[in-house]
């Protein structure tokens, strides 16, 4: 016994019931789409009434600046963005950030000669705040490193090196690879690397490790110890507060600017 074929008049009722499951599909698509772009102006008018509510806290308490800043990101609003507009005329986010970047640059301009131009996020947050003054507005860690991604889309050679449980923070247009970066993690324990240490650490050759080495010095951003006993040492001043614990003053890094 044969089956008998689909016929003609089958095929097209199955299409024509496909056609319409799918402008179904796109009519539901388009209704969900709409009803997220409604719910999400309401977020970015309640986010400015909030704002417009809390912006002297905003200003001043920067943990609460940081919970703001991730309320924003939630929603994709960028209050660093642009430096005119809604976010900048109320709560002068854009000039705080700017300021804080030209303070942040005349830092490490200043602590370069010693440090080759790396710095650590503790060190650098410390030295801002002397320069700011008692009664300037407090700044935290995390508003620093929303200032440097500031400058690094600028284009100024400022990076942010993660180093165990902190950052190290380039200022200098230095190309830093990954194998840099790995050094400058095992350098974090006691602020200097040697060439035997980094070959049973990381299982290198001996060759590997001395051109990265060798890079961190013509760079500035290692110093070579010779009388060091037993082998050269590679110190990594930004991760040796030794080297360079003395202060510096506000007068000093502006003097440093060129």
């Amino acid at each position: 016994m044969h089956r008998r074929g689909v016929g003609a008049g089958a095929i097209a009722k199955k299409k024509l019931a496909e056609a319409k499951y799918k402008e179904r599909g796109t009519v539901l698509a388009e209704d969900q789409l709409a009803q997220m772009s409604k719910q999400l102006d309401m977020f970015k008018t309640n986010l400015e009434e909030f704002a417009s509510k809390h912006k002297q806290e905003i200003r001043k308490n920067p943990e609460f600046r940081v919970q703001f800043q991730d309320m924003c990101a939630t929603i994709g609003v960028d209050p660093l963005a642009s430096g005119k507009g809604f976010w900048s005329e109320m709560l002068g986010m854009g000039d705080f950030y700017y300021e804080l970047g030209v303070q942040i640059i005349e830092v490490c301009l200043a602590l370069k000669h010693r440090n080759g131009g790396l710095i650590t996020l503790e060190e650098l947050h410390q030295q801002v705040l002397k320069g700011r003054g008692k009664f300037a507005q407090d700044v935290s860690q995390d508003d620093l490193i929303r200032a440097i991604k500031k400058l690094k889309a600028l284009g100024t050679g400022f990076g942010i090196i993660p180093v165990g449980g902190t950052y190290l923070i380039q200022s200098v247009p230095a190309e830093l690879n990954m194998d840099h970066t790995v050094v400058l993690q095992l350098a974090e324990k006691n602020g200097y690397v040697t060439v035997s240490e980094i070959k049973a650490s990381l299982k290198w050759e001996t060759e590997r490790a001395r051109q990265v080495l060798e890079h961190l010095l013509k760079e500035g951003l290692a110093w070579l110890d010779l009388q060091a006993p037993g082998e050269a040492h590679y110190w990594l001043p930004a991760l040796s507060t030794d080297l360079y614990s003395q202060e510096i003053t506000a007068e000093e890094a502006r003097e440093a600017l060129p």
